[in-house]
């Protein structure tokens, strides 16, 4: 815990260092967005050079996703590893190795690269404790990802859940939620409600773990089928309506992909609507989509004319947040409302059936997961009496963000 400590004190230590350059800022004062791009060749010697050429490019932050069916192993790999199959295991030596190697390229460039990896799975509290450990500055953590997405037993997520948040509340790191999944599954229009009652129960479950509003990374979406008439002000509605419920989250905004084909023109003025309305409407991160998504694994060139998009849209558009005000009477306004009064329409069915209840009944991306099904529920166990356990006894009982100053004055200048 004491080395957590200081981890999260030199992060601290190197955004006042290598603070962002100057770039619009949202009504609130805060630099957005930050520039989100996925690195991930399977050989983490592989992913450094690339990811330090993203950063180079304009990334601000790097994501390093995990090798396929990683979240279903129950332990966590060892050492530097090259093998991973469209994705990069997760392991605390690829983590060291990632960290430094952004820290180069960070003082190179003179501001912080952050670092993203994935702890959603059945190892949630372990790679969430190797996440806090080698200075990790966001990681995918999800109430209900692991369940709907995974299979994972429900029991079993939600109680790894909270104690791989506490850590991350500890650690100071930001979580990012996968709501956005919900709508690649699920139609974008019909199920818009079902991403906030998810957001509102990751909110919730993230301040009962110690989280505060800056370690929120709520996520959602631009999926909505362009096809449909007005859907870019279905999405603007859609985004406006979680930046106003969540004003002090650093919201992960995701790319269209469900709806991306194999023209490739048409995919790029898709992506440029997609980063027009993340401006538009103050979002925190923005995942940069590419062109090729739809037909096959992106190529480094699709990468830099991604880069190349969200550079031009962001600085051409400044800080057009604070002009953009919708008229209250007007589509976008009612179509928040209505999407609102669904949210809160779903929320009081769960407090009356049970939130397992409504897994079950296939209420999130329309899959049904049974609260005795899934993987992992071999791993829960009841608490005896007289169960101790430390960790929890620390996580419990102390501030994580208390702790922060102690460890400040560790850490040499």
């Amino acid at each position: 815990v004491a080395r957590i400590d200081r981890r999260r004190a030199e992060r601290d230590r190197l955004l006042a260092e290598l603070p962002p350059p100057d770039r619009p800022a949202d009504p609130a004062g805060r630099p957005r967005p930050l520039v989100y791009l996925i690195v991930a060749t399977g050989d983490i010697h592989e992913d450094i050079p690339q990811a330090q050429a993203a950063a180079r490019e304009g990334a601000d932050v790097v994501a390093v996703i995990r090798s396929t069916g990683q979240s279903l192993l129950d332990f966590v790999p060892e050492g530097a590893t090259r093998e991973g199959y469209a994705g990069t295991y997760a392991t605390q030596e690829n983590f060291r190795l990632m960290r430094a190697a952004l820290d180069d390229v960070s003082r190179e460039l003179g501001r912080y690269v952050r670092l993203t990896n994935y702890a959603s799975g059945l190892c949630m509290p372990e790679i969430a404790t190797l996440a806090g450990l080698e200075r990790l500055d966001m990681m995918l953590n999800d109430c209900m990802y692991g369940i709907i997405f995974r299979d994972i037993n429900p029991r079993r997520t939600f109680i790894d859940q909270r104690f791989s948040r506490q850590i991350h509340a500890r650690a100071g790191i930001v979580v990012n939620t996968g709501e956005d999944n919900y709508l690649t599954t699920a139609d974008a229009v019909d199920a818009a409600h079902t991403v906030v009652v998810s957001q509102l129960l990751n909110e919730r479950f993230g301040h009962e773990a110690g989280l505060t509003d800056a370690q929120l990374g709520l996520g959602h979406a631009f999926e909505i089928d362009p096809k449909i008439p007005e859907s870019f002000r279905l999405e603007l509605a859609h985004a406006q309506l979680v930046r106003e419920l969540f004003p002090d989250a650093p919201l992960k905004y995701m790319p269209p992909t469900k709806h991306m084909t194999g023209n490739i023109f048409a995919g790029y003025l898709l992506d440029a609507f997609f980063n027009l309305a993340g401006v538009m409407t103050g979002q925190s991160i923005i995942l940069i989509g590419m062109m090729t998504e739809g037909i096959h694994t992106p190529w480094l060139s699709d990468r830099d004319l991604a880069l190349e998009n969200v550079r031009y849209v962001r600085d051409a558009c400044g800080g057009l947040a604070e002009d953009f005000a919708p008229r209250p009477d007007g589509l976008i306004a009612r179509r928040a409302r209505r999407v609102l009064a669904e949210s809160l329409e779903l929320l009081e069915r769960i407090g009356d059936d049970g939130l397992l209840t409504a897994i079950a009944e296939g209420t999130f991306g329309v899959t049904r997961r049974p609260p005795d099904g899934g993987k992992g529920l071999d791993g829960v166990v009841e608490r005896a009496d007289g169960y101790v356990n430390p960790a929890i006894e620390i996580l419990d009982t102390e501030n994580p963000h208390g702790a922060r100053a102690a460890a400040e004055q560790e850490v040499p200048a």
